[in-house]
Formats: C-alpha cells, structure tokens, sequence
C-alpha cells in the first residue's frame, strides 16, 4: 500500500480498498455486460434499447473511475483489467447467446440490481469501518445505479 496522509488508519484503509476493488471488478464486468446487450440487440424497441444500454456503459463507466480513484486515493492499486474483473466479479454471467430485446432487458436489469445490491452492503460496510468518505461514493453510485435499473425494468413493466 501507498503512503497516504489521510487520516484512516492503514488497516481501515486495506479494507476498505478491498470492498473498493471488488465492487470495481463488478463495475468493469457490468459495463462488459452492458456493452454485450447494447452490440446485440434484436427486435421492434432496437434503437430504443441500443441506446438505453449505451447509457448504462457510459454511466456504469463513470462509476468505475469513481471508485477506481478512490482505491488510489486510499493508497492502493485500482486493478481493474479485464481478465481480473472476469475472476473477481460477483455479479452472474452475461447471456451471450440472445437477441431479443425483452430478454436483454431481463439479463441486464439483473446485473444491475445485483451490483446494486453490493453496492448497497458496501456502504453498510465502508460506514461499519469509519470511512464515511467511501461509503458517500457507494451512496451516490447507489442511487445511481437504481435509477439506471428503473430505467430499464420500465421497459417490461406495464399495466397491469
């Protein structure tokens, strides 16, 4: 670890960057998934979802650098390749295999949902240890990333 002279304690900060670089491995692999829906996309809602699941990446991206950063910031080393998201990453598989607009919508909200749901015991876990700093950035990533959800759920819900 880096020298730092923020004011946690460098055992706080070790773990800390552990709950960072998971939810960062699930972050790269998230905006994979969100890449895969937006390539292959099929249907009559085509442009609709092509460009719905271009904005997940763009925004899930973001969310990489946030937390990316922070992991550097704290004193760590942001690793954040491919090949360790594709180890590291909680989140379940993609579905390479479908085209199909309503079931992109459902792998995809899928993933959302569970990185949101980590996301959401990072905080918890981030606030447990005194780093009220990274358990903001979870907090924004959070909402965030309920909103992305709710934007694409919203294409399978209707009137019922």
């Amino acid at each position: 670890m880096h020298m730092t002279k923020i004011d946690l304690d460098s055992g706080i900060r070790e773990q800390v960057i552990t709950i960072l670089g998971a939810r960062l491995a699930d972050a790269v692999d998230l905006t994979a998934q969100a890449k895969q829906a937006h390539w292959n996309v099929k249907g009559p809602n085509f442009i609709a979802l092509h460009e719905l699941f271009d904005a997940a990446y763009e925004e899930v991206g973001g969310y990489v650098d946030l937390i990316a950063e922070r992991i550097v910031t704290l004193g760590g080393t942001a690793v954040g390749t491919v090949q360790a998201a594709a180890d590291r990453s909680t989140l379940p598989p993609y579905p390479t295999d479908i085209y199909d607009g309503s079931l992109h919508v459902d792998a995809l909200s899928t993933a959302l949902a569970a990185f949101g749901q980590a996301v959401r015991e990072a905080i918890d876990a981030t606030d447990a240890l005194g780093d009220a700093g990274t358990a903001d950035l979870f907090t924004e990533v959070s909402r965030g990333i309920d909103k992305r959800l709710w934007f694409v759920e919203a294409h399978r819900q209707s009137n019922r």
